[in-house]
């Protein structure tokens, strides 16, 4: 029998938006946790050069993965050797890699809920079970070392990520280094989700590596990089996993694109440019934490990295999908529902994504702060 899958209702959202869009309506697009912004100049130069001069094919870039390779020691102060880089499609095919490498259908893998809707419905497709850890205001809305300590019977896997989708929120390296520990101790595999590293606003997030050599850590050129339909990403591997994880990519995934590989070698060295999209989004962020305690949202989880505001609407709905359908319909603001990340406290949570330019956001919060102030709970028939 087939896996049952859930729906990701952000795209029922954004389809609406754009049939919307269609008809006139001018539209804001927060529902998705994408860059508006494009890949880095530099890198678009390099690929407009290859176009020209590359029939490319088939290839997986030696230059690449010795950069990334760089980066981890830079960044991090890690050393891994190319050869644990495998580039992929993006973050997802890299998900998809590390399960089937670490598991066998039936295995339990445990992830925080609130959590990125793919894992839970990845995890499913793959006949593996999802052991979903909730991950309350008490938690700053992550997994702890607590929680999986109390996990009976241990599960064979745990999936972190830190900064998270769609919280923000990101892990402290103390409590990092404790789940490491916990996991260690009860032969956990973790898999660690890293695609929004470089989109800190207190610090540096920590990588799993610094503590642990056995973790499978999923990269990508979609977020910091803002490259998410040039399809670029990367899965470190442990040495004991290389064979294993080359045999799948090999035989589900080839390769990633040649053109996105090449560009991707240039971004690495867009600093400031790429710099310069973070600092819009700490403005963003700031604008959006001042206006929507003001318009009743006062309980949002800490939104430490990536581009997200996770925010409670529990005092005006029980349907966030319905929430996010009519605040679209009414203003053009286009957001996600909760129900993708939690199934079950999601109907009360929706999640704004300004990943998108500053006046844009301004626009969305001239917007909202009318439609919000009409807003009341309906009540409960006798």
């Amino acid at each position: 029998m087939t896996a049952q899958i859930d729906p990701f209702h952000a795209i029922a959202i954004s389809r609406l938006a754009h049939k919307l869009r269609t008809e006139g309506r001018s539209i804001i697009h927060m529902e998705f946790g994408q860059p508006s912004t494009g890949a880095p100049a530099a890198a678009i130069a390099a690929a407009h050069h290859v176009l020209d001069t590359d029939g490319m094919g088939y290839w997986e870039s030696p230059a690449l993965k010795e950069r990334i390779a760089q980066h981890y020691r830079e960044t991090y102060g890690v050393t891994i050797d190319p050869e644990q880089l495998i580039l992929t499609c993006g973050a997802s095919p890299a998900l998809v890699l590390a399960l089937s490498c670490l598991f066998a259908p039936g295995a339990r893998v445990a992830v925080a809920r609130p959590g990125y809707v793919a894992y839970r419905n990845t995890l499913k497709a793959l006949h593996l079970v999802p052991v979903e850890l909730n991950c309350g205001e008490a938690e700053r809305y992550q997994v702890t070392a607590r929680a999986i300590e109390a996990l009976e019977p241990a599960p064979e896997g745990l999936i972190i990520a830190s900064p998270a989708n769609p919280t923000g929120t990101i892990i402290e390296p103390d409590e990092l280094s404790a789940i490491v520990a916990v996991c260690k101790r009860r032969g956990i595999r973790i898999i660690s989700d890293e695609i929004y590293h470089g989109l800190s606003y207190v610090g540096p997030a920590r990588s799993a590596l610094q503590d642990t050599s056995d973790a499978l850590v999923i990269n990508s050129f979609s977020k910091y990089f803002s490259m998410a339909g040039w399809r670029l990403g990367w899965l470190v591997v442990p040495t004991d996993l290389i064979d294993a994880a080359r045999a799948r990519m090999g035989n589900m995934l080839l390769t990633p694109p040649s053109l996105a590989q090449h560009a991707g070698l240039v971004a690495f060295d867009c600093r400031e440019e790429l710099e310069g999209h973070l600092a819009t989004y700490a403005r963003n962020r700031d604008l959006l934490l001042a206006a929507l305690p003001a318009m009743g949202l006062r309980r949002i989880a800490p939104p430490d990295g990536a581009f997200y505001i996770y925010a409670d609407i529990g005092h005006l709905t029980d349907d966030s999908l319905a929430f996010c359908t009519r605040l679209l319909q009414d203003t053009g603001v286009a957001t996600a529902p909760g129900i993708d990340f939690d199934p079950v406290e999601g109907r009360h949570f929706m999640r704004f994504s300004f990943a998108v330019s500053t006046d844009r956001v301004e626009d969305a919060i001239a917007r909202m702060e009318p439609w919000f102030a009409q807003q009341s709970r309906p009540a409960i028939p006798a």
